[in-house]
């Protein structure tokens, strides 16, 4: 009978697909309301992450900009688009797009920004070449081994006890 159920078992997980990476969404690139194409905005015109995303250094949340900054350029720049007429009519009726998340972690996890950008970690190191995305996608794994592996390299002294991350 044990040969019967292990022949059974060998033969159901021969079978599965497994995705060793499930739950960690490397690689998910979810459709926008309005494409923002940050090779554009970040690569080409040189807008600097913390232009839209200001409060990234105060706050352990990245913030998604306000449709005032994206209307600091778009009340003049590219006005005709049928996108930007999307987010100008947002913005004179007070109202917010709503933007597909992209980086989750799990709810007992925290990550504060700001102490990232205080120690000088750079925007590239967890959300890979923004500056090259026309749709952004999710660099890393933000898996615990991966961000442990940052935190354990010498030159970051960075802490490793479980309740830096953990809550």
């Amino acid at each position: 009978m044990p040969k019967i159920l292990l022949s059974v078992c060998v033969i159901v997980l021969a079978s599965c697909d497994f995705q060793w990476g499930i739950g960690y969404n490397q690689g998910y690139s979810p459709e926008q309301p309005i494409p923002f194409d940050h090779s554009l905005h970040v690569g080409k015109n040189q807008i600097q992450c913390q232009y839209c995303h200001n409060q990234v250094d105060r706050s352990p949340h990245s913030n998604i900009p306000a449709l005032s900054t994206c209307m600091n350029c778009h009340n003049i720049v590219k006005t005709e688009s049928p996108h930007i007429k999307k987010i100008t009519e947002a913005y004179n009726k007070g109202e917010s797009i709503a933007w597909v998340k992209v980086h989750m972690l799990p709810d007992h996890v925290k990550f504060n920004h700001s102490a990232h950008i205080a120690k000088g970690v750079n925007c590239q190191t967890c959300h890979g070449e923004i500056e090259k995305m026309t749709q952004v996608a999710q660099f890393s794994d933000l898996s615990m081994g991966w961000c442990v592996n940052c935190h354990r390299q010498p030159e970051n002294k960075a802490p490793i006890n479980c309740s830096t991350c953990h809550h």
